[in-house]
């Protein structure tokens, strides 16, 4: 069989599959034409990427009815990367519009399911990314993550979902939601796939302004770095709306720990109980001044030719979705005058707080445990309108979103509902190595399975 059988099977299973409405386009033609005929560190792997990453001459909505008909007139550097490293792009996924959700149900196209129950939600952002790997639709996909886009839907879907340091992958062709939190991330279903397509994707780009110089580590330091000394765990921060099922998870992580000779330390983030309202602050501002530039003029659908003012409103109001207009209004009011010391001043002052939180606690330990999210999936619809019950799915990784530092999601076998659970490894900045080492370790001792 040829490699392009290969992808073309992967086409067809792709289709067999479309009820879990987790890919919204493919790329036939040119995946087939294209595949094998390079060479690189993902050469004979397939991927997927988010429909909020730019992939020239094809179609980018993030998700929402304000992009439509608009093509990418560009690569994103990733996309660059991975072709050049001879990774095979099928097509793209379904996600949250423009990013923000945490279900992978604020879609343009529909809820996206998750392959474990088909009535459960993926997670999200990058619910779509991470169900199609689980689903074996894929080898690797491509998401964002702003606030646990990446690392929640690799959790509630059974696979490996990385948010690297900030700034070090570059963000250049990833359409902006909140740009000082953005983070382009990998997943797969072994620590050896994410690793190597974080290798691949990493790096200075001088397209974007925030991308890091810090050296790339290869993918053998990734995977065979030395072990852990310390692992810390937050337990003041753990006392309050986490499943019991998931803090026996993390007692099993813990004993593996004990028996490699890994110390465990206590360690305090005290400000992280304001994570989740300095994030949502933070982040509907900057949302606030990203979505401006859409309003029917320069991209995407235009809903009115009659005046200006009736083309933003129309094209605004018919093009959003509900949730990316609750984020805008309440960005506009974050920012407006009267309100910006007392809301966004404040929160900028609280961030910071929390990211000295995380210097202070890498100072006793090499990496911080903490569960992915506080439940697993959760039905489709159960929170889609309750705006407050939605985003504290994310109350576990949204501290590490506001300090930039990485983390990833492993997956740590299941529930007794035989769903997904997740556990999260957090590293210093630019400690990629220390996680994806000691995940494979974990991975390795088969300390947990999905079987």
């Amino acid at each position: 069989m040829t490699f392009t059988d290969i992808i073309q099977n992967q086409l067809n299973l792709i289709e067999e599959k479309s009820d879990l409405n987790c890919i919204i386009r493919t790329r036939d033609a040119s995946a087939i034409a294209s595949a094998g005929k390079s060479s690189g560190r993902l050469s004979g792997k397939t991927l997927l990427i988010k429909d909020n990453i730019s992939i020239k001459g094809e179609p980018i909505t993030c998700a929402s009815n304000v992009l439509e008909g608009y093509t990418a007139p560009y690569n994103a550097t990733v996309i660059d990367r991975i072709e050049s490293e001879g990774g095979v792009i099928l097509g793209q996924t379904n996600c949250d519009e423009f990013a923000m959700g945490s279900s992978t149900e604020y879609s343009t196209y529909g809820p996206a399911k998750n392959p474990f129950d088909s009535t459960r939600v993926t997670g999200g952002s990058s619910g779509g990314s991470a169900a199609a790997v689980a689903a074996d639709l894929a080898d690797m996909a491509l998401g964002s993550d702003t606030g646990g886009s990446v690392r929640q839907p690799a959790a509630f879907c059974g696979v490996y979902g990385l948010k690297p340091t900030y700034g070090r992958v570059s963000r250049y062709g990833l359409v902006a939601f909140a740009s000082s939190f953005d983070q382009i991330g990998p997943f797969a279903k072994t620590t050896e796939d994410t690793a190597s397509l974080f290798v691949s994707i990493a790096g200075h780009d001088p397209k974007d302004a925030t991308s890091s110089k810090e050296p790339v580590p290869n993918l053998q330091n990734c995977l065979d770095a030395p072990p852990p000394k310390s692992l810390g765990i937050p337990r003041a921060f753990l006392k309050t709306g986490l499943d019991p099922e998931l803090s026996k998870k993390m007692k099993e992580l813990e004993s593996f720990c004990e028996t490699e000779g890994i110390s465990i330390v206590d360690v305090d983030l005290p400000h992280a109980q304001y994570a989740v309202s300095t994030y949502y602050i933070l982040t509907m501002a900057e949302a606030s001044s990203n979505l401006a530039r859409f309003d029917g003029v320069r991209y995407g659908s235009r809903k009115s030719d009659e005046d200006v003012k009736k083309l933003y409103t129309q094209t605004r109001s018919e093009g959003f979705g509900p949730e990316v207009k609750r984020r805008i209004m309440l960005g506009t009011y974050i920012l407006s005058s009267g309100y910006y010391d007392a809301y966004y001043a404040k929160a900028q002052k609280v961030r910071q707080l929390i990211k000295n939180d995380f210097v202070d606690a890498f100072d006793s330990v090499d990496l911080i445990l903490l569960p992915t999210a506080p439940t697993g999936a959760f039905k489709i619809g159960k929170n889609v309108d309750d705006p407050l019950a939605m985003y504290l799915s994310d109350l576990f990784t949204i501290p590490m979103s506001l300090a930039g530092v990485p983390a990833l999601n492993i997956p740590a076998g299941k529930f007794s509902s035989g769903l997904p659970a997740g556990l999260q490894l957090v590293g210093n900045y630019f400690k990629e190595e220390t996680i994806l080492s000691f995940s494979r370790r974990v991975e390795q001792a088969s300390v947990f399975t999905l079987d």
